[in-house]
């Protein structure tokens, strides 16, 4: 029997086996008794397991929706009021482990708790009883296929889609092991698009869907990165647009340009993003929301890659950056309407271009779950921009940026924002100043 002592940040609760070493639970509470357990996973000093046997549930244990609760959502089992007190309690435990100290106030959800993402992507199950073909999630630790009848964090919109596309495979008497997966995006309308990825094969392109968000229009690809949960994001947008103070904003790791043009399209506002797809969707997002015109420029050393991706994507009239244009930003009016600035798109690494930043400024940061460059960290020391806001999916990494920055900042104000319901994800906000 082992009791469950607390969850950890990653979402399993942490127990201690006979033999003294750690285990991690998946399918597990806190003060619950274990009383049987799979192990997934031996390591020298700790074990990862889920719990199918328990002996004393949790008060805050309910029943899970969906079967395949463990692959895609685990934390299915907690009451949603509980969820959304671990979230709390779990950024200022990571900002404690780090010497931060700090309390967060309660966590922003919409309280949508289902059917919110946007995004999905399944396996596809052979059955060799029926010969036929199912939809399917990996099981947790494993890649075991499970196949599935229902699932409820997606759109019902995309589960849909599913199911009909994997009904003509088995209408055609078509194979599993040709498809590397099946992925689906949904828009807030409802239209969905994706497809199909076969193995051995480059990925398709599928037609690019476009969404509203804070009134402005913007277009993705179905398999690029775009956030999962649009309505919280919008909340976490306002939020972020409520600490903007200067007429400079640097939008680093950009993307397809979602925080800068929503919450500082009026400003002076520099963009940088690395990926190609995203970089040339960020330029289209920015003529696409009534600015007139869009300079794009790249460092130096990777103006080779810009032009080949400007050209392939049918861009023109492509300016490299120099001091000149960096201190005298292009605006545009018409008629006697106000002019306002032309944003500015950068192709290339966030690290890469930190003579952008600039002490009258306010830095956006909105790094993956790598967290920032230690470059860029570094280089945000030395020019102390006014104002950086930072938000992350991984509050691990950004606790760790965080604290080198406290050498010239303080925290102004925390966030946590429930972006991933019913999962251990954790989107947080810091704002430095």
């Amino acid at each position: 029997m082992i009791k469950v002592e607390k969850i950890i940040p990653g979402g399993q609760a942490l127990g201690t086996h006979d033999d003294g070493r750690k285990i991690f639970f998946w399918n597990a509470l806190p003060d619950e008794l274990i009383e049987e357990f799979k192990i997934t996973k031996k390591k020298t000093h700790y074990y990862e397991a889920i719990a199918t046997k328990i002996k004393q549930p949790s008060s805050h244990r309910i029943a899970p929706k969906d079967e395949c609760f463990l692959s895609t959502s685990p934390w299915q089992i907690l009451d949603f009021s509980y969820e959304n007190h671990l979230k709390k309690t779990l950024v200022n435990e990571i900002f404690n482990a780090h010497k931060i100290k700090i309390e967060s106030p309660e966590i922003i959800t919409d309280n949508q708790k289902y059917f919110y993402r946007n995004k999905m992507e399944y396996a596809l199950y052979w059955n060799h009883g029926t010969q036929k073909i199912h939809l399917a999630f990996h099981a947790r630790g494993s890649h075991q296929k499970i196949p599935i009848k229902q699932s409820s964090l997606e759109r019902p919109e995309i589960f849909a889609t599913a199911e009909a596309i994997v009904n003509n495979l088995n209408i055609l008497q078509d194979e599993a092991r040709r498809y590397q997966s099946l992925l689906l995006r949904c828009n807030q309308n409802g239209e969905v698009s994706g497809g199909l990825f076969e193995k051995h094969k480059p990925h398709p392109v599928f037609k690019n869907l476009t969404d509203q968000i804070l009134g402005q229009n913007y277009s993705y690809s179905p398999n690029g990165f775009f956030q999962i949960n649009l309505p919280v994001y919008e909340l976490a947008l306002k939020e972020i647009q409520k600490h903007i103070h200067t007429d400079k904003v640097l939008d680093l790791y950009a993307g397809v340009g979602t925080i800068g043009l929503s919450t500082a399209r009026h400003k002076k506002l520099t963009l940088v993003e690395s990926d190609q797809s995203a970089f040339s969707e960020l330029a289209e997002n920015c003529k696409r929301n009534e600015f007139e015109g869009i300079r794009q420029v790249s460092t130096i050393f990777e103006e080779h890659i810009f032009r080949q991706n400007c050209k392939r994507n049918g861009f023109e009239g492509i300016r490299s950056y120099d001091e000149d244009e960096r201190a005298d930003p292009v605006t545009t009016g018409v008629g006697d309407a106000p002019r306002e600035p032309i944003p500015l798109a950068i192709f290339s690494k966030s690290e890469n271009v930190t003579d952008f930043i600039e002490p009258d400024q306010t830095v956006i940061l909105d790094p993956p779950r790598a967290g920032c460059d230690r470059k860029l960290i570094d280089k945000l020391n030395e020019i102390r921009p006014k104002t950086i806001i930072y938000l992350s999916c991984n509050p691990a990494t950004q606790a760790r940026d965080v604290k080198l920055l406290l050498e010239n900042y303080q925290i102004k104000h925390i966030q946590p924002f429930n972006f991933f319901p019913r999962t251990p994800h954790i989107e947080n906000l810091v704002v430095l100043c």
